[in-house]
């Protein structure tokens, strides 16, 4: 071991078996996908179970109305592949519009900030893609916790309650459905949601006339994308309803938006790392930040990495900062061609960790691969007493202000078959509840900018320049491992302290994902308000009373998160060479679980 050995124990052992194994963020969804492989089904029809699941269970950190990426590779074809569920803007959402209605930011909640919804779409193109199963099978989990009922996490009750007032003032369709009797729910308490479970069987019935299991498949697709769904959200939004921005708005999606986008396959993008390739989405997303990071720490003797000791951490803080200024500067739909693969070259890196002195920067720094100028976003500094907000679960305020958090899963079959999916978007709180399908809309429009020619503008038909990024890594061209994390601008930056921890300094899994976390805010927020913090980093006081003075001498802005509270970690693995699986998930907010044999 290269690094700092981690403390004497882990919360729970890294999980081994030879069969089949899952991780999520929610232990009914673990235990769905676990049922699903046990009864035969592969780890697409596993995953695709437990993110319905998902939608039920943690309605504050995804839904239906959502998004979602993922990254795989089956048992035939080792390439890793990108699952693409990200809508794109409707043909309305034009910037002029966004002006129009007196916006200078695409706000935080409201149908406005809207993209077409991507999740649904995906899961059932993973399913007919590279599943087996029914798709009758695979939603009776969700069907029957919407319909029958579970006990709610006490998340969820918080996250209603923080915005009860929104729900009783201005959103009466949310109020019914999440505060029936007039409070949130308190943790534990069985709740139901009968409108969700019958939008999926009127998706079944939908197929019921097809004559085979894929064609069945395409028919609740067509459905979904065609007609009661689209034609349900699209009238109900119509009416003008709160924003963030304290305004009311009308949306602009229509039934054509949402009969217009088809999820899709991407080839992934990929960087090799201490023998090891790193598969992530493309710059449409923030996927390609931690390649960069990597890239950049790459040049570093190993101990210089160590997130655990103050050196480590200052070079991981001031690396994520680079790569994270050049995301904010050069990532999205439209970025410019070549500049991908300029940013993740050596060369590129090279001079990028030059710029990494004995001092944290509180400068924003994005470089300029090929003499390209970068774009530079409005800097508006966060108060100091809001440098943590959102770094584990949404906050929403009366306006609707949301900063997202969302969830993940994690399997892996006996097969060989390996699937990372982070779905997100579409949270209870995203917009109003429309109340015949049981879920709301999501807000993912609001990581675009309201200025024209930045590569991620506000454009009809472009994606939004996702925070969603799971992670695929391969050895000698066949899947290790799978993993990803909720935290909307903290995914990439928790899952390279893993990466870290496990390819260098030679931890577990699971020890990986216990070790104390930390994470910069010296960036501009993806989410609305879409402040930063110069300098900002915050921190587990579990890294050390000694670590943490070292940082706040060397300049960085420190705010303590408390002994648990960073990073919601799951992954799974695969040894090829013995057959040997493995599963580890994170133990902060007792809520995530890893389950298999």
């Amino acid at each position: 071991m290269t690094f700092v050995p981690p403390a004497e124990f882990t919360t729970r052992p890294t999980l081994q078996g030879t069969f089949g194994m899952s991780a999520t963020t929610h232990w009914l969804a673990t235990a769905t996908a676990q049922a699903v492989l046990e009864r035969g089904g592969n780890a697409f029809d596993a995953a695709t179970a437990a993110g319905f699941v998902l939608h039920v269970v943690e309605p504050h950190l995804n839904g239906p109305g959502g998004d979602l990426t993922g990254v795989f590779a089956t048992s035939s074809e080792p390439t890793p592949r990108v699952l693409m569920g990200q809508g794109p803007a409707p043909a309305g959402a034009t910037i002029a519009h966004y002006r129009g209605e007196g916006l200078d930011l695409v706000p935080g909640a409201g149908g406005l900030a809207a993209a077409i919804p991507g999740s649904v779409d995906a899961w059932l193109l993973l399913l007919d893609e590279h599943g087996t199963w029914e798709l009758a099978d695979v939603l009776a989990f969700a069907i029957g916790y919407a319909r029958d009922g579970h006990p709610v996490v006490g998340r969820v009750g918080t996250t209603i309650e923080t915005v009860a007032q929104l729900f009783t003032e201005h959103w009466p369709t949310s109020a019914q459905l999440w505060m029936p009797e007039g409070r949130a729910p308190r943790e534990g308490e069985v709740i139901r949601n009968a409108a969700y479970a019958r939008t999926l069987e009127r998706l079944l019935e939908a197929g019921a006339g097809a004559g085979d299991r894929r064609g069945r498949i395409a028919a609740a697709r067509r459905e979904w994308k065609e007609g009661f769904v689209a034609r349900e959200a699209v009238a109900f939004l119509r009416t003008p309803h709160r924003h963030s921005s304290g305004t009311d708005h009308a949306a602009v999606i229509t039934e054509a938006d949402f009969a217009g986008f088809s999820a899709s396959f991407e080839p992934a993008v990929t960087l090799d790392f201490r023998g090891t390739t790193v598969a992530k989405t493309g710059a449409w997303g923030q996927g390609p930040m931690l390649l960069q990071t990597l890239a950049i720490l790459d040049g570093l003797p190993d101990e210089a990495m160590d997130p655990s000791t103050a050196e480590g951490a200052h070079h991981v803080l001031e690396a994520l900062k680079l790569a994270l200024a050049d995301r904010d500067a050069h990532y999205g739909e439209d970025i410019a061609d070549g500049a991908l693969e300029t940013l993740l070259s050596a060369d590129y890196a090279r001079e990028r960790r030059a710029l990494i002195g004995a001092e944290a920067s509180h400068e924003f720094r994005p470089g300029r691969p090929d003499g390209r100028e970068p774009f530079v976003p409005p800097l508006d500094e966060e108060p100091d007493e809001a440098a943590a907000a959102g770094v584990g679960e949404p906050t929403v305020v009366l306006s609707g202000e949301t900063r997202g958090d969302t969830c993940h899963v994690d399997v892996v079959d006996r097969w060989g078959n390996v699937v990372a999916v982070t779905p997100s978007g579409g949270w209870l709180q995203s917009s109003p509840t429309i109340p015949e399908l049981g879920f709301c809309l999501g807000s993912r429009l609001q990581m675009t900018w309201l200025t024209e020619g930045t590569p991620s503008s506000l454009k009809p038909g472009a994606r939004p320049r996702t925070t969603l990024t799971p992670t695929l890594l391969l050895r000698d061209g066949q899947p290790v491992a799978a993993l990803g994390s909720p935290g909307g601008d903290q995914q990439d930056q928790w899952q390279l302290l893993y990466l870290l921890r496990t390819l260098v300094g030679g931890y577990s899994p699971q020890q990986a994902i216990d070790a104390p976390a930390l994470h910069t805010t010296s960036m501009p927020g993806s989410f609305w308000p879409r402040t930063w913090t110069p300098g900002g980093a915050v921190v587990e006081d579990r890294l050390g009373e000694d670590v943490i003075a070292e940082l706040e001498r060397r300049g960085h802005r420190i705010t303590r998160g408390g002994d648990w509270s960073l990073g919601r970690l799951s992954s799974v693995g695969r040894d090829p060479a013995t057959g040997v699986l493995s599963a580890a998930a994170n133990p902060r907010g007792a809520q995530g679980y890893a389950a298999g044999r």
